[in-house]
């Protein structure tokens, strides 16, 4: 699949009215390894498929749920994550995921409400600040898990630590919503550009992060201004002056004195060229 193939499919199946995940993942997954062609996103979504096949039938409850995920997928299939997959990009990828069995907590996310889903679960997402998690049931029955830790089931105490742990505030009812499949990827997205942002050789990923999270139908103004920067710093001088300029033009209204600022890095990346 070319590029520009692939980066269409993404911004369609982005806008449409019920956006897939397993697709939008996999289509990430294409942008960072190229072998991943039809054939190997189409093995994915069949391994998804054959996951949810061996969930018992007739299950009720999210108790009952969360169980037979996580003796399946973190018991069974040895689905969970260790501090050294924060390292590897590979963790950020589903199809990569799904082979080693391995991967962040927003991907082993992505597995369990996606191999639930299949087997008529309600599972979601639930985008804890600084950690991924999966719900079970309606709020007011909800179980929580963590694939992270291969499905452990969390207490109040638990999801309490996880959250004071990185916003030195208790949990409040709007974390513990269902997150819809566009937040998991932009979310998704930010994760890959925070691992390359540490790695200046790999701004060809940073690069295509911000290349997809622009493909969104919502997303910051200000993600063009850093595409721009980013052309500059990978010597692009002309297309990442000409890109500062049009979003100059953008903050104009509102800011002037910002976008003044903003002209004056493009005029510095055109001497570069000097």
């Amino acid at each position: 699949m070319q590029e520009n193939e692939r980066r269409s499919r993404f911004a369609e199946e982005a806008r449409s009215e019920r956006p897939d995940l397993a697709l939008l993942c996999l289509l990430i997954g294409a942008e960072a390894d190229p072998s991943l062609d039809e054939a190997g996103m189409d093995a994915a979504q069949i391994e998804l498929d054959r996951l949810a096949g061996m969930l018992p039938y007739g299950l009720r409850g999210p108790q009952a749920w969360a169980a037979a995920l996580g003796d399946l997928l973190g018991g069974r299939e040895g689905f969970h994550g260790t501090p050294g997959d924060y390292q590897h990009l590979e963790s950020s990828l589903l199809h990569q995921v799904l082979r080693r069995r391995r991967g962040l907590p927003i991907l082993l996310s992505v597995v369990w409400t996606e191999v639930a889903r299949r087997a008529g679960g309600h599972v979601y997402g639930v985008a804890l600040p600084g950690h991924f998690v999966v719900g079970f049931g309606d709020p007011d029955e909800q179980v929580l898990a963590d694939p992270f830790a291969a499905g452990r089931v969390l207490s109040d105490a638990d999801t309490e630590l996880l959250v004071t742990s990185t916003t030195g505030t208790s949990p409040t009812p709007s974390m513990l919503t269902p997150a819809d499949p566009l937040t998991v990827v932009s979310r998704m997205l930010n994760n890959i550009r925070a691992w390359a942002a540490l790695r200046p050789e790999q701004s060809a990923v940073a690069l295509w992060a911000l290349d997809l999270l622009l493909l969104l139908p919502s997303h910051p103004a200000r993600l063009r201004f850093e595409r721009a920067q980013l052309l500059v710093q990978r010597g692009d001088f002309v297309t990442g002056a000409a890109e500062m300029d049009a979003y100059a033009e953008v903050v104009d209204a509102v800011e002037p004195t910002a976008a003044e600022t903003i002209r004056g890095q493009a005029r510095a990346a055109r001497a570069r060229l000097n």
